[in-house]
């Protein structure tokens, strides 16, 4: 008979089908409504199994039954009770090379792959509300099924560039299709089901190389994020820092590229529930920050030809990428936390800030080095600026514990002035809680203070506590940072903006009197010269003076008091422009051979200040006092450790 002939008998009379056709139409019921006949699924598994050399058959006539959306309306079909037996293991494994279809006609691979993920989607509804049917979470299902999703969703970036299908709508494209089922399926995860769900995730950027570039990887997060329920969001954070373990020794790029994927599930599980993995996820952060410097460093010493040279500064550029990418993760997620938290995690940084002599030193310098020591230093009071940006303590006592302050405080006597400037920013965003930081950004002679609108609120008895106890602390460190012969202009603008929130969030009439003391100290070091420095930092500590006297004569609001520093400023800007920052931070100022002592007019005097204060409030007899700065033991020991290293 011939073939054409016995197809078309063949079409009309069941009964001369082949049996693996029949078997596969039996499984479809004419109504879809009819529900799924038990017995049938069971005999094509059976004979699926025991005649294995019919699987393709069966896979190519099930795909063609599937392009009608048979599977998918039945899919639909609900049921009053739970099916205690039926298992959908074969349809997942024929849906998913469906999904992979690599047909060369792009019309006819497009609808198989569309008709793979429908079939896919049909089997999760079917099955993912049964709770009899939990094995399709299982892992050999999900790492079916989830890659054969992404697998679209990844290709669709290609066809966007191509068009090559502008012949399909929305509803037919397969990335399209595949990212909605991809949503459907994590918005049903239930907590068990989280890590089962994720991994092939993470698998398949993995085995695609999709973490340099990262864009897919990062949108496959994105949608995961907002697809799963709020509360199970520290699941991915886990799956991710676990992740980021497993690569600790893979290229530079890839691990930024799983970095910046932390960030963005870090991003938006910050607005919802974290749990439980808050130090988790700075630990493990900080661990890879001094890993990569590790690697950083540890090339550079091995640096023999110029080759060598080159492919270290382009290591060394790569390794910086990852540290960024760390740094900015550990700044977004501390500056999201509620404030309760933030100070636990800015506790925890610190405890891993290394700082010599201290119980913190946590690092092992010898192996780093002094250079080592100083990157890491950086890296991590860059991360506490991004944490205490907004940080809002009711009382200073609580923004700087003693276990906080010291260390920090420490690392402001260092013999680097970027570290200097992190620390003074850090104390910055800790001290300002009214936000006026803004406002006094430059050193300058601010000629209408009231302009700036300061907020200000009455000093409370909590933070006269802390003055009383760790105000000559702040004195001392600030006038040790003063005359750091490395200083900036930078360095001295940062401590007239220290000095100026200091007065207006913590300083009552005692205080006040301190801080006049200092101020004067630091005239009377610059005039002493005791310790030969240069003429630009002897400069740039009298214009610091002079911005400083300046603010506090104004929030103090004493007529006596303001014409003195005024007379003082204006004698300046006539004989002595060099000891105003207006002049002595501008490029190309001239810098006298010597300054002048005996011309009084040029410096601020005790004695006029007291008097302009003799009002009730004020213990002027204190300025009487000369301030002398409580050099302790560890300051030498954080020295002679600087240069020991270095």
């Amino acid at each position: 008979m011939p073939n054409q002939i016995y197809y078309q008998l063949c079409g009309c009379c069941g009964p001369l089908r082949p049996r693996y056709k029949r078997l596969v139409d039996n499984i479809f019921p004419e109504d879809p409504k009819d529900g799924l006949v038990k017995s049938d699924m069971e005999k094509l598994t059976f004979y699926a199994v025991s005649a294995p050399e019919k699987l393709d058959r069966i896979g190519a006539y099930l795909a063609e039954r599937l392009s009608r959306d048979v599977f998918v309306k039945f899919a639909n079909i609900e049921e009053d009770t739970p099916s205690y037996h039926r298992r959908y293991d074969f349809f997942v494994s024929q849906f998913s090379a469906m999904c992979h279809s690599t047909h060369e006609d792009p019309e006819t691979c497009s609808r198989i792959r569309v008709a793979g993920i429908k079939g896919l989607q049909g089997v999760v509804r079917k099955t993912v509300n049964d709770e009899l049917q939990a094995i399709i979470w299982e892992p050999q299902h999900m790492d079916k099924l989830i890659p054969s999703m992404l697998f679209n969703m990844q290709d669709n970036e290609d066809s966007e560039r191509g068009r090559e299908e502008d012949f399909l709508d929305k509803r037919e494209n397969p990335a399209s299709l595949a990212e909605s089922c991809f949503r459907e399926l994590l918005g049903r995860a239930a907590y068990g089901n989280m890590n089962n769900a994720v991994h092939p995730v993470l698998v398949h950027l993995d085995n695609h190389r999709l973490w340099d570039p990262n864009d897919f990887a990062v949108s496959c997060f994105r949608i995961i994020m907002y697809s799963i329920q709020a509360q199970h969001s520290h699941h991915v954070i886990q799956q991710v820092l676990s992740h980021l373990d497993t690569h600790s020794k893979n290229t530079p790029r890839v691990r930024a590229g799983i970095v910046q994927v932390l960030l963005e599930t870090v991003a938006i599980a910050a607005k919802g529930s974290i749990g439980p993995t808050v130090l988790e996820v700075f630990n493990t952060l900080l661990k890879h920050l001094r890993m990569s410097v590790d690697f950083e460093l540890g090339d550079g010493s091995r640096r023999n030809s110029a080759s060598s040279l080159s492919s270290t500064r382009t290591k060394e550029s790569e390794e910086r990428i990852v540290q960024n990418a760390i740094i900015q993760t550990i700044g977004f997620f501390g500056g999201n936390l509620p404030d309760y938290q933030r100070a636990e995690v800015m506790m925890f940084i610190m405890g891993k800030v290394p700082v010599y002599g201290t119980p913190c030193h946590t690092l092992d310098t010898v192996k780093i080095g002094h250079q080592g020591t100083k990157r890491i230093q950086a890296m991590l009071l860059s991360s506490l600026i991004m944490v205490t940006s907004g940080f809002k303590c009711k009382t200073m006592c609580a923004g700087l514990p003693v276990a906080f302050l010291e260390p920090l405080c420490s690392i402001s006597l260092m013999e680097d002035s970027e570290l200097r400037q992190l620390v003074l920013e850090i104390l910055h965003n800790i001290i300002d809680r009214h936000d006026n930081r803004a406002k006094l950004r430059g050193i300058r002679i601010i000629p209408n203070v009231a302009a700036l609108k300061i907020k200000r609120e009455k000093i409370s008895k909590q933070d006269v506590v802390f003055m009383k106890k760790h105000g000559q602390q702040l004195y001392r460190h600030i006038y040790l940072g003063c005359k750091e012969e490395d200083n900036v202009e930078k360095n001295f603008e940062l401590l007239f903006t220290a000095l100026a929130l200091i007065t207006i969030e913590l300083a009552n009439e005692e205080v006040m009197i301190d801080l006049i003391r200092l101020s004067i100290a630091l005239q009377d070091m610059v005039l002493a010269n005791e310790e030969n420095m240069p003429m630009f930092i002897r400069c740039g500590i009298m214009a610091l003076v002079a911005a400083y006297l300046n603010f506090l004569s104004q929030m103090i609001a004493n007529p006596p008091f303001c014409q003195h520093v005024s007379k003082v400023i204006e004698m300046r800007n006539l004989d002595a422009p060099y000891l105003l920052p207006e002049h002595v931070f501008r490029e190309k100022c001239v810098l006298p051979d010597a300054l002048d002592r005996d011309d009084v007019g040029l410096y601020f005097q005790t004695a006029d200040l007291a008097e302009a204060l003799s009002v009730p409030g004020y213990n002027v007899e204190r300025l009487a006092i000369p301030y002398i700065p409580q050099v302790t033991g560890k300051h030498y020991l954080v020295r002679s450790a600087v240069r020991v290293c270095g």
